[in-house]
């Protein structure tokens, strides 16, 4: 399987790994905003129906196959918030920062048992926009959230997200550690799989 794809992001640190979580696979990958693509409307109540939305906009405007990936982080103590809105939920037009200072906010007092948290992450790929029957993977990352932020890499909610393994924020640790960890390369690979399954069936 391989030729030119579309990736249904516009996020730069989002495109920069999955463009190496997703080069083995042999494809070409074209970041959508490269087409002159802009972001789809995420109007969806899940992860899924977000991802799907993105590609499905993706493949309508380029006429190529698409991946788009949605994904969150769930805080237990905040009833699985912020979830779908993880990107927007200091506001539409917030910062990494922004959203960042609204969570811990919303923390604030929360001992460190009861921070548990997971980054959640579904990933599909169409082969075009009429595709009723997307290839879908799903990763789960655990973790708590720190009290502060602590490193310089990754994005998002990365420096305030602490993995177990490590004790480091998602931020402090390494490209290469971060893609074998995470919610996103986790559905990546999943995804490579089931993709190299199809295309050797």
């Amino acid at each position: 399987m391989s030729g030119k794809l579309v990736l249904a992001s516009n996020n730069a640190g989002k495109i920069r790994e999955l463009q190496v979580l997703l080069s083995p696979l042999g494809f070409e990958i074209v970041a959508q905003g490269a087409l002159g693509i802009p972001d789809a409307e995420e109007t969806g109540s899940s992860f899924l129906e977000n991802a799907l939305i993105k590609a499905w906009h993706a493949a309508t405007l380029s006429g190529l196959p698409a991946i788009a990936d949605d994904s969150g982080l769930e805080v237990d103590a905040l009833d699985g918030a912020p979830g779908v809105y993880s990107a927007r939920y200091a506001g539409l037009s917030a910062s990494d920062g922004d959203n960042i200072d609204k969570l811990l906010a919303a923390l604030s007092g929360v001992e460190a048992g009861r921070r548990s948290a997971r980054f959640r992450c579904v990933m599909v790929f169409v082969r075009d926009a009429g595709d009723a029957d997307p290839v879908v993977a799903e990763g789960c990352w655990e973790g708590r959230i720190g009290e502060a932020c602590r490193g310089e890499g990754g994005f998002g909610y990365d420096p305030v997200f602490i993995v177990p393994e490590t004790g480091l924020s998602a931020a402090e640790l390494s490209p290469e550690d971060k893609n074998r960890l995470s919610h996103r390369g986790q559905a990546a690979s999943l995804l490579a799989s089931r993709l190299r399954d199809l295309a050797s069936g």
